[in-house]
Parts: C-alpha cells; sequence; structure tokens
C-alpha cells in the first residue's frame, strides 16, 4: 500500500477546524464504544444468563489489549496510508457495537468485543498521530487539546445517555444507536479530514529524544496508576461519605463537565508555557485529592474535592499526548502509541491496585496511594525538563 495519498501543509487551528472536530467527533464514538457496557453490565449478563463478573471483564480486557497491541499494531502498521487506517478503525467500532447489538449468544458478545479492543489499540495512535500533521507546531497544544476534547465528551455525554437509552428501550437498542452514530462519523471523517503524508516507520530521534520519550512515558504511567487506583472506586468513596446513590449520577457528570474546563485551559495554554501549565494541573490535582483523603468521610468537602480532582485530571491525557509528540523521539503516531499503552498499563494496574487495597487495608487508604503515586509522576516531570520544557519546541 502506498505510504502517502495527499500531502497538507500544517495550518492555523482555524483552517484545520474541520478536520479536528471530525477527529474529536471520532474520538467521541471510540471512548463510547469502550466504557458502555460499564453502564449496562446487569441487563447484558441477565440477558445471556451470564455472571456480572464476566461481562465486567469486557470493560477490563480492553485496557489489556490496548495496553499489550498500542505499540505493536502501530509498528505493523506504519507504512500503510494514515486516511484509509483511520478510515478502517472507524468501521471496527461500527461492525464491533453492531455485533454486540445483534448477537444471538455470549460468545459473539465477546467476539465484537474483541474486535473494539483491536481497533482500539490502534485508533488512538492514528488520533494522535494525525492531529500534529494537520497544525504548525505552534497550535500543536490546543489543536491536540480540541481532539481530545471528543474523547471527553464520550465520558461526559456519551456513556450517560446511551446508557439511559439502554435502560429505556432496552441495552440492544444502545448499541444498535452507537453502531449508527460510527457509521455516520465514518462518513465525516471521510469527508472533512484530508490525507497526509506518511513519516517514516520507528526511530526518527536522537538518544536525548528518545531518553525524553521515556520520562513522558514513565510519568504517564504512574499518573494512570494513581489516578485510577482511586476513580474506579469513585463510587464507593461517595456512598461511603454518606451521598444519596441517586447522587452520585449527577456528581459525575458535574466531574466530566469540570474536566473540560481544565481541558480548555491546557489547549490555551500549553503552546505558550507547557511547563508551567503542567505544574499549575498536577498542583491542583494533586491537592484536590489530599483534600478528598483528609476530609472523607465528610460527604460535601468529598464531593467538592472530588470535582476538583477530576476536573483537574481532564487536561492530563491532552499534555502527555502533546509532550510525546513534542520529544520527536519517534513518529508521530508510535509516539501517540506509547502514550495509549501506558496509560492503559495505568487503567488497569490502577484497578487491580485499588481492589488489593480495599480488600485489605480500607477505602480510606486509597487517596494516600494515589497521591503517592501521582506524585511520582510530577516528580518525573520535574526531573525532566527536556520532556516537559519551559517553551513548545
Amino acid at each position: 500500500m502506498a505510504t502517502t495519498i495527499e500531502r497538507t501543509s500544517p495550518e492555523g487551528l482555524g483552517a484545520a477546524a474541520p478536520a479536528l472536530l471530525s477527529l474529536a467527533a471520532a474520538a467521541f464514538v471510540a471512548v463510547t464504544t469502550e466504557m458502555l457496557p460499564v453502564g449496562l453490565l446487569p441487563d447484558i449478563g441477565a440477558a445471556f444468563a451470564v455472571p456480572e463478573s464476566v461481562i465486567g471483564l469486557l470493560v477490563s480486557l480492553y485496557a489489556v489489549m490496548v495496553a499489550a497491541l498500542a505499540v505493536p499494531l502501530t509498528l505493523l502498521t506504519a507504512r500503510f496510508a494514515r486516511k484509509p487506517l483511520l478510515l478502517a478503525t472507524l468501521a471496527g467500532y461500527v461492525v464491533s457495537n453492531a455485533m454486540v447489538a445483534a448477537a444471538p449468544v455470549f460468545a459473539v458478545v465477546a467476539v465484537g468485543r474483541t474486535l473494539g479492543g483491536l481497533t482500539h489499540a490502534l485508533f488512538f495512535s492514528l488520533l494522535i498521530g494525525y492531529t500534529p500533521r494537520l497544525v504548525s507546531r505552534a497550535h500543536l497544544g490546543r489543536a491536540l487539546s480540541l481532539v481530545s476534547g471528543g474523547a471527553s465528551a464520550g465520558l461526559v455525554l456519551g456513556v450517560p445517555l446511551s446508557t439511559s437509552l439502554g435502560t429505556a428501550i432496552g441495552w440492544r437498542a444502545a448499541f444498535a444507536v452507537l453502531a449508527g452514530v460510527a457509521a455516520l462519523t465514518f462518513v465525516l471523517v471521510c469527508l472533512l479530514l484530508p490525507g497526509v503524508e506518511n513519516g517514516p516507520p520507528g526511530h526518527t530521534g536522537d538518544s536525548v529524544g528518545r531518553g525524553a520519550l521515556a520520562a513522558v512515558a514513565a510519568s504517564n504511567t504512574l499518573t494512570f496508576l494513581g489516578h485510577f487506583t482511586l476513580y474506579t472506586f469513585i463510587t464507593l468513596v461517595l456512598l461511603g461519605s454518606g451521598i444519596a446513590p441517586a447522587m452520585v449520577g449527577p456528581i459525575l457528570l458535574v466531574c466530566g463537565a469540570c474536566g473540560l474546563i481544565s481541558l480548555w485551559y491546557a489547549g490555551r495554554n500549553l503552546d505558550r508555557n507547557p511547563r508551567r501549565t503542567v505544574v499549575v494541573i498536577f498542583a491542583v490535582f494533586i491537592g484536590a485529592i489530599v483534600a478528598l483523603g483528609g476530609t472523607w468521610p465528610a460527604g460535601v468537602a468529598v464531593v467538592v474535592a472530588a470535582i476538583a480532582w477530576n476536573g483537574a485530571f481532564g487536561a492530563v491525557p491532552s499534555i502527555y499526548q502533546t509532550h510525546a509528540v513534542r520529544t520527536h523521539a519517534v513518529t508521530p503516531e508510535l509516539a501517540g502509541a506509547w502514550v495509549n499503552a501506558t496509560a492503559n498499563v495505568g487503567i488497569a494496574g490502577g484497578a487491580a491496585i485499588g481492589a488489593g487495597l480495599l480488600d485489605s487495608a480500607g477505602i480510606w487508604v486509597l487517596p494516600w496511594v494515589s497521591v503517592a503515586l501521582i506524585g511520582l509522576g510530577l516528580l518525573v516531570i520535574l526531573m525532566s525538563p527536556r520532556a516537559f520544557p519551559s517553551r513548545a519546541g
């Protein structure tokens, strides 16, 4: 297959906005697809007489597959043209959701979700790698924040809305509607996204650049480990602080919405003073978790702290995506693959750490372990000025 299909010169944010928004829509579909089973576990389990714990593996195995396959799949597809490959991943989401919606037996659901996991392992590497080919270096942070907004919207709006739809008219309908949305997004991306030139596969930078990428990957892993050690059990944290079960959903919705605010802040400042922006976001991030741990189980204080903590986290993915690409150690796609893989190591590992601590020490210890891990991630940032510079390069 040809390595290029059409060359586009990097432009300003305004000129690239339609293409970036189409990528944001694709990210929305990807995250909604990944997380949709979470809200529908009881219904899917009842339909096939399968325990909810087994249905839960449909989500956790997603993260494991992405962690294991993001880098290998990116390397294997490095010589393929970017746009057709990205469209192929969107087609994968269509087929995955359609298979689940129409599944006559649970095995077909599992196969459909496996296809979704394979798709996801490659999709975000392509997404992160595509964005810097559409804009100039001076606009990279803002562009990646805009595209990341689609993923955040998937968590804030896509999952709750599709879950509500599934509850109202059936879980199969929710997956069928999402398959339709994915198909419409396929058409949107096909129309609005220009083709871009392929970069050379593998390493393109020197040992200093590769060291910087390693620092970004290490910090990303630690930060996601810390966040998901606590976030995986946020419902238990809220309920344990006296919050009524009916209020958990609205609180999580507010948490996600506040994440869009920090994403906006990162987008405005990552291209101006990236290091200061990162430190400010992490200061709020860590401070909020400390406040949560220090005030738990005082209900109102815990809710305020949880909103601030999750609000700050909303900017974290775009921070690591931007800095990984700016190391120039590897192609943008491979930089995205490392960010994607290490984030999912953190997601799966954080859930495991939290589960172990919950059984052995109790819920009160989770915020402090979370802070320790995220603090180590910040320490890597502070000790790596080449990876997290004061000026965008």
